[in-house]
């Protein structure tokens, strides 16, 4: 339903359901976040930009904010394992950003997990179990520890093409990185393209 949410920050709240409220044209929407995100967040009346996902459980509608893309779709994977719902996807996102959750996951450290508030050993277990194969698909860079799904052929193709015009590695990756914020892995390598290259002309 939404995307993402741009407005200016005019309340946060840091307690056990941490939330901020943004006002986009005045209208207030209170949106619920992990403490790692809430110590991220501006100061009050500054702007301030989450991507969002609405949860309906039951009678109950709640919209979920997060800094990032990446957060946001560990989130998602998160919730997708029986018995982890929002509030426990939001609990693992303050003990771990996504890169740290896809590192402990995929080497099957279910222990690691029971660090995070009411995560006991058969639900740390169960997450490890039902995700592991989903996170192989996932790779993270080293210079943003940013998780980026495996290369498609369009992301392959821009890569290549960045190499040509003699770019180092560590600025092709962060490049990618970047655009991959913007488009799709599978959209054409022409707009993966345009959104590195903005990047490394550092005109952002």
């Amino acid at each position: 339903m939404f995307d993402y949410l741009n407005g200016i920050l005019t309340d946060k709240i840091l307690d056990d359901n941490s939330s901020a409220t943004i006002d986009i044209n005045g209208v207030g929407y209170l949106v619920a976040i992990s403490q790692r995100d809430f110590n991220c967040l501006p100061d009050i009346n500054e702007s301030v930009k989450l991507f969002t996902i609405l949860v309906h459980k039951e009678d109950v509608m709640m919209l979920y904010g997060f800094l990032n893309k990446d957060a946001r779709n560990i989130f998602k994977i998160l919730t997708s394992v029986s018995g982890v719902g929002p509030k426990m996807a939001i609990q693992l996102l303050n003990e771990f950003d996504p890169a740290e959750i896809i590192s402990i996951v995929t080497a099957e450290n279910h222990k690691e997990l029971t660090r995070t508030k009411g995560v006991g050993a058969k639900l740390a277990q169960k997450i490890v179990l039902e995700l592991k194969d989903k996170f192989k698909d996932c790779i993270v860079s080293p210079a943003t520890n940013k998780v980026v799904t495996q290369t498609s052929q369009s992301l392959d193709d821009a890569k290549n093409v960045l190499i040509s015009f003699g770019y180092e590695q560590e600025e092709i990756s962060d490049a990618l990185n970047y655009a991959l914020d913007f488009v799709h892995k599978d959209d054409d390598a022409e707009d993966i393209l345009k959104f590195a290259l903005k990047f490394l002309s550092k005109e952002l």
